[in-house]
């Protein structure tokens, strides 16, 4: 499958490489290409310069934002969850069309310093709004409940035994979202529902933080035992 990863950070890159490793053809957005590739220093998280990753990634391949959607017949949104919204605007409805949109960004206020807040939370979440702005795109939200790490490779803790979530309007889109997550090693997979199920994943984002701080780590997650 031809797939764009929307977004040039750590998440982006981990899923891109991962995608490509399984056998994908993998392109990756950025907002201007030969600014992404001029960037000599590490960014504020202490990924190297994006040239560097490439030099080590070469299946996977830089373009724009609109034409990695073009190259693609799948989108995932690793963009933060702040710029969302602007950076499929820039690519625009058409461009998008009724695309596959895994969303795994979270809506994260880090204005009044750490621990972030949410954004939006209750009432709403990232997710339906994207889907509000774009209604033809099948929006599906996942992985957002885990670190990159875990994204590519669950079987990292306790061999993949742990468990992730879909939410979404369309029941196909679900589905091949769910058969790809399968693919990356994710085999416990709840649907919980339509795109509104998706504030209960995003609002969990509070307790994890709260989890990292305690644990000392990323690298965890939840198992619903049932």
């Amino acid at each position: 499958m031809k797939i764009a990863v929307l977004g040039t950070g750590s998440v982006g890159r981990t899923l891109a490489s991962r995608l490509a490793e399984i056998g994908h053809e993998v392109a990756i957005g950025t907002r201007d290409v030969m600014a992404t590739m001029r960037t000599s220093d590490s960014d504020q998280f202490g990924n190297p310069p994006y040239a560097s990753w490439a030099d080590d990634h070469p299946a996977v391949h830089l373009a724009t934002f609109a034409d990695a959607v073009d190259f693609s017949e799948l989108v995932v949104n690793a963009t933060s969850g702040t710029v969302s919204r602007s950076v499929l605007d820039s690519v625009g409805a058409e461009r998008l069309g009724d695309t596959i949109l895994v969303d795994v960004s979270n809506p994260l206020d880090f204005s009044r310093g750490f621990p972030p807040t949410l954004s939006v939370c209750n009432t709403e979440s990232l997710a339906e709004q994207l889907q509000a702005a774009f209604p033809k795109v099948r929006v599906v939200k996942t992985l957002n409940t885990v670190t990159a790490a875990l994204m590519a490779h669950p079987e990292h803790l306790v061999g993949g035994a742990h468990t992730v979530f879909v939410s979404g309007n369309d029941a196909d889109a679900k589905h091949q979202v769910t058969e790809l997550l399968a693919s990356l090693g994710h085999h416990d997979v709840i649907d919980l529902g339509d795109i509104t199920t998706a504030r209960g994943v995003e609002m969990y984002l509070p307790l994890w933080l709260r989890l990292m701080s305690a644990l000392g780590t990323s690298e965890f997650n939840v198992k619903v035992v049932r």
